[in-house]
């Protein structure tokens, strides 16, 4: 990134940082992934049981890595031999945990988490559940508003995480949603948070990289 964009995108990082605060969401800035982890050492009490939201951003920075070798009761629902019963037994042990991982597939500029899910389970998670919601976004998911956030899920992040997941859709093939009845669907609920009525659950940490989908 030369200079004159990275003083365009420091601004932007600045007034969505603010509107977080606003909303009573938390909003932190890491240059990169070594000043991610300092900041995730600070928020997090070891010996908590934590979880995560499906996320290629947890997977890309390490904290995946992180949190199991960390001193955490992690419900990992990656861990080998899990089967479909005991994945979903994960999910809804997760709403307990004291900290929940994810990222998002969008974040406007008035500090609004838009996201998309197929399950329903991590959007879910960061509604209402565990104790503390921890959103570790790239700047590529900075979104002027909740209009462009809508375009990127539906035209960029399904499409991506379709081809990742060998769905059959006709995004996977198209690149562009076509508000499809597949029975591969992954767009299924959609999820827009605007306010937090707990002040300090949730935490946004922006990553000065491009990361996840």
């Amino acid at each position: 990134m030369d200079q004159n964009t990275e003083f365009v995108t420091q601004h932007h990082i600045k007034r969505t940082l603010e509107h977080l605060k606003r909303n009573r969401m938390n909003g932190h800035y890491a240059k990169d992934q070594k000043d991610l982890m300092e900041i995730l050492d600070e928020l997090c009490e070891r010996k908590s049981t934590v979880a995560v939201g499906g996320s290629m951003t947890l997977k890309e920075t390490g904290v995946l890595d992180w949190l199991r070798e960390e001193d955490f009761e992690f419900y990992d629902r990656y861990a080998e031999g899990l089967d479909a019963a005991a994945i979903t037994a994960i999910y809804r042990k997760s709403f307990g945990a004291n900290y929940f991982f994810t990222s998002t597939n969008a974040l406007t500029e008035a500090g609004e988490l838009v996201n998309i899910d197929g399950n329903g389970n991590r959007v879910a998670a960061m509604i209402y559940g565990p104790d503390k919601v921890i959103v570790i976004a790239g700047i590529n998911k900075l979104v002027k508003d909740e209009a462009a956030a809508y375009e990127r899920l539906r035209n960029f992040a399904a499409p991506s995480n379709s081809v990742r997941l060998n769905r059959k859709t006709p995004c996977a093939i198209t690149g562009q949603c076509s508000n499809c009845n597949s029975p591969d669907r992954i767009c299924a609920s959609y999820a827009t948070i605007r306010w937090q009525t707990r002040p300090d659950r949730i935490h946004v940490i922006l990553v000065n990289e491009i990361l996840g989908y």
